[in-house]
């Protein structure tokens, strides 16, 4: 989530565009360009460098591993279809799902993957207790070389989405450098890794699918201004921009608007002040935004569409929840803008402005609080800035303030963040809302949730035996009828927008039927990366 570090070959990249290269940059520049006119090879500029690639340590979290496979993996619908598994089975009681696994399937060292590579990864993933949560499984064991039976301690309806994402490691060749040299049996291999400049791929020749169309696969990590000003150069293929760049005209490529689940909204702490810490000593409440009158009429007062026009240059759409669209989205939780309704709400809570300078308050307390974003991310300023200023209307007032991550994590439970998710899994919910889960300083819920209604409705979906039942408690948890999470409910968020993922992408190059992308700033946009081509020289 920090800004990487200004890479070594962009800084030559920016002397030669002010006409101070050395010979050295100008040969770098001759090299790169020669690879972008290689039609079996593509450059592509991210904004963010992963930490691992060790799916154990969740690598692949919430997309596909290129570098592993995976048991399962998604579909553009978000159903399911076997990749490592040739069929899988699930007993009546929810417990023990069994796989049988593909037997043409090797690691890129020439072994076999077996099912205890497959138990392996599982327990492995189990043990390191990270962004892949596997508390809920009991064990993993191979009966045979070619199936595995895992047994969960209570029925799991997200289990495949995890499956999906955790890509199976080599047993035999597991160490503790594997996160930054990994052997798998994904479509690409890892050739080279240069920390904070980039990550170079290879097809795997030995893939047992459909060899991909590009072959040579490098990485590289940029700033928003960096990666536009490479395509500028024409030293990309393609690059992740954002939508304040985005209508940004280059010629030899066009922009792709990619549809996300990956939102941005304030958290605000539903906690009043009463001087308590978290076991680090960061503040916990918030005296104005404890009042649920307050967080609605923010919630009401919120243009959405004019935020997506003006901030966004219509690269995205309105937010209602952390999964709009998705199948487990209840579509009661949308409301239409209403000013009015917002200022009826705070004169009903017994705010109102008395001295005159705008601001409502309630004995003696103004309506005002901060609202933090990570210093440098541009969008979510401009987000905030335009939300500021729309709420000024109704009395309340937002100091929107950047800030480091550091620095964040320490007044998160005491003041609004601008915070950002979106997955294409219905876990995210679970963990934003959850008891359990408040006031941990993982950023799921900062702002301190908690609701006996809404973590009945939660367990009720995990332990749900098919996606349907799921789904049905998925939406009850945001609304009802009564309460819920949703911005009508208690709402411990306002959601503001979806973002569409804009890409700046070379004339010629298809980057495939792209499925809909979560958060993060460039590692979506490569899960389908073997369905890419050169569809012109």
């Amino acid at each position: 989530m920090k800004r990487n570090a200004f890479p070594a070959w962009l800084l030559a990249l920016a002397l030669l565009l002010t006409g101070c290269a050395s010979g050295q940059a100008a040969q770098t520049q001759e090299q790169a360009q020669t690879q972008t006119e290689t039609k079996d090879s593509v450059v592509i500029a991210i904004g963010s460098e992963p930490e691992t690639l060790d799916p154990t340590q969740g690598w692949g979290h919430g997309n596909a591993p290129i570098v592993q496979s995976t048991l399962v993996q998604y579909t553009a619908d978000l159903t399911f279809e076997n990749d490592l598994a040739t069929d899988y089975t699930l007993s009546e009681d929810g417990l023990v799902w069994t796989f049988h696994i593909r037997d043409d399937a090797y690691f890129t060292d020439g072994e076999k993957l077996t099912a205890e590579d497959v138990a392996f990864t599982l327990e492995t993933a189990k043990a390191a207790q990270g962004s892949v949560d596997l508390t809920y499984m009991d064990k993993a064991e191979a009966v045979d070389e070619d199936t595995v039976v895992i047994t969960l301690k209570q029925p799991t309806s997200i289990f495949l989405n995890t499956l999906a994402s955790v890509g199976i490691v080599p047993e035999h060749a597991y160490s503790d450098d594997y996160g930054r040299n990994p052997i798998g049996s994904g479509p690409y291999k890892l050739v080279e890794w240069r920390p904070q400049e980039q990550l170079i791929f290879t097809a795997n020749e030995d893939y047992y699918g459909e060899q991909p169309a590009i072959e040579n696969v490098t990485v590289v990590f940029m700033s928003e201004d960096a990666a536009l000003a490479a395509v500028q150069a024409g030293q990309v293929d393609v690059a992740y921009s954002t939508a304040t760049l985005g209508t940004t005209e280059v010629p030899g490529y066009h922009v792709e608007a990619i549809p996300s689940a990956d939102n941005r909204g304030f958290t605000l702490p539903v906690l009043p002040d009463t001087g308590e810490t978290t076991d680090t000593g960061a503040p916990i409440g918030n005296n104005v935004t404890c009042n649920l009158e307050v967080r609605q009429a923010i919630a009401y007062a919120i243009d959405r569409d004019a935020i997506v026009d003006a901030v966004l240059n219509g690269f995205g759409r309105p937010a209602y929840s952390e999964n709009d669209g998705m199948p487990w989205n209840n579509p009661a939780v949308a409301l239409e803008t209403d000013v009015d309704y917002a200022k009826a709400l705070l004169a009903g809570g017994g705010w109102a402005d008395t001295d005159g300078d705008g601001i409502v308050e309630k004995d003696g307390l103004k309506a005002e609080f901060d609202c933090l974003y990570p210093a440098g991310d541009s969008v979510r300023q401009a987000v905030g800035m335009a939300a500021a200023e729309q709420l000024r209307a109704i009395g309340i007032q937002v100091n929107v303030r950047g800030l480091s991550w550091d620095e964040i994590s320490r007044e998160m439970f005491s003041q609004s963040v601008l915070m950002g998710w979106g997955s294409a899994s219905p876990n995210e919910t679970y963990y934003l809302y959850r008891s359990e889960g408040a006031l941990l300083e993982d950023y799921y819920n900062p702002e301190g949730y908690q609701s006996e209604i809404t973590d009945g409705y939660l367990q009720a979906a995990m332990e749900a035996l098919t996606p349907e039942e799921a789904n049905e408690y998925w939406q009850l948890v945001q609304w009802d009828g009564e309460t819920g999470t949703a911005m009508q409910g208690q709402c411990p968020w306002v959601w503001i927008v979806n973002l569409d993922h804009v890409t700046y992408v070379r004339d010629g190059l298809s980057i495939g039927g792209q499925p809909i992308h979560g958060h993060g700033h460039g590692l979506p946009l490569i899960q389908n990366l073997s369905d890419w081509a050169w569809t012109e020289g």
